[in-house]
Order: structure tokens, then sequence, then C-alpha cells
């Protein structure tokens, strides 16, 4: 897959290493020459291209060629740099998949589809929703949003009186729209079938819906 990110900084750069080692062909744009030369220079990330451009001019961003791109990334540290890019990449370069990082939690809400956005990323919610799943046994923690938020990565920790203790996956009765992606128990990874069973003190990670989430929190947390 061939994937540019717009943004050469810390992130971006350390996302664009990850992805080269995983076998993705990846680009990364980046308006200050002086980053971009001592990149260049160090050969950092190794085997990753860069370019020097402002991401945000159509007539720069097309030198990215990211109509052949699979994802256009924009993890500036600008939230509307990265809403500029995101739309561009979209709306004049249909981008299949468009990723935005929000910088300042009060922007999420526009980091959606009329921007171009398929899936945001905000690490201070991001961060917040992972201490508070560290804190919180039997509440449905949400970690990650997708779709404009109308479909959400969500957790929850069985507590000894969860309605699910016992059950098998296939028996929960879960809406459709919703599922069990993972199961963490004791440091492992159990990959749910519909004959897992869940235990208390086990981590269900599920994706829900808007329709779908105040149910799947009846099943698994109860009143």
């Amino acid at each position: 897959m061939r994937v540019v990110i717009a943004g050469g900084g810390n992130v971006g750069t350390y996302i664009a290493g990850e992805l080269h080692r995983a076998g993705h062909e990846v680009l990364i744009v980046e308006v200050d020459p002086r980053r971009v030369d001592q990149a260049r220079s160090a050969g950092e990330p190794a085997g990753v291209e860069w370019l020097q451009a402002d991401a945000c001019e159509i007539s720069e961003l097309v030198r990215a060629e990211p109509g052949r791109a699979d994802v256009v990334v924009a993890v500036t540290g600008d939230d509307e740099d990265n809403l500029v890019i995101s739309l561009l990449a979209k709306q004049e370069f249909g981008v299949p998949r468009v990723v935005a990082r929000v910088n300042n939690p009060s922007n999420e809400w526009l980091f959606n589809e009329s921007w171009g956005v398929d899936l945001s990323v905000s690490t201070p919610h991001l961060l917040t929703a992972l201490v508070e799943e560290a804190l919180t046994v039997g509440s449905l923690v949400r970690l990650l949003s997708f779709a404009g938020g109308r479909v959400r990565l969500s957790e929850v920790t069985l507590a000894d009186v969860s309605p699910a203790c016992g059950k098998e996956i296939v028996d929960l009765d879960l809406p459709r729209d919703s599922t069990v992606v993972a199961v963490l128990r004791q440091d492992h990874v159990v990959v749910p079938r519909g004959d897992t069973t869940l235990y208390a003190g086990d981590e269900v990670v599920v994706l829900v819906t808007d329709e779908s989430e105040a149910q799947v929190r009846q099943v698994l947390i109860g009143t």
C-alpha cells in the first residue's frame, strides 16, 4: 500500500518508519525545508521518501501524487492544516482513506466526513480513555471513534456481577450492528468466537454504533 503522510514532525516520522517496516511505500510531505534536509541527510526514517511542499496548497500537494495513495494521513501540529489537507485529499484526489490527527480536543467535532476525514485520532481523548479504562471496572469506555463518531471501539472490564459472566458470546444476544472484536484475559488476547465464554475480569473490546451502544452496555454491564 502507498501512504502519504502530511507532517514531518515526531508523530509523522514515527508513523512513517513503522509503516515502512511493515512493508508499505511511504512518502512524508513536510513544509519546513530545514527539517526535510536534516531528515534526508540522516537517512531517517530508513527507506522513507521526503517531499518539501505545503500540503495545504493543492498545487503543492499534487506533487505528492495523492491520487495514487491508498491512505493519506494528516498529522501536522495544526488542526486547521489537518482539516484542509484531509478535504483536499478526499475531494480533489479521491483518496480512499483519510486519517487525521486532532491536536485540540475542542475541535474534534469538525473532523468528520464533511471535511474528508474517515478516521480521526485525538491523542488527549485517547489518553484519557486509556487512563479511565485502567481505573474502571464495569463501565463501557470509548477508545476510538470512526465514521464521524457514529461507530466506536469501546472496552469494558467485566465485573463479578456482569450478566455476561459465564456466558458464551453466541448467547449474549448482542445487537446485529455490534460485535466483540477481542477479549483480553490475564495478559493474553483471546480471539473471540461464538463459543468463547466470558469471565469476570475479562477486558472485552467491542465495536458499537450509536444505536447499539445502550443495548451492548445492558448486555455486558447490566443495570
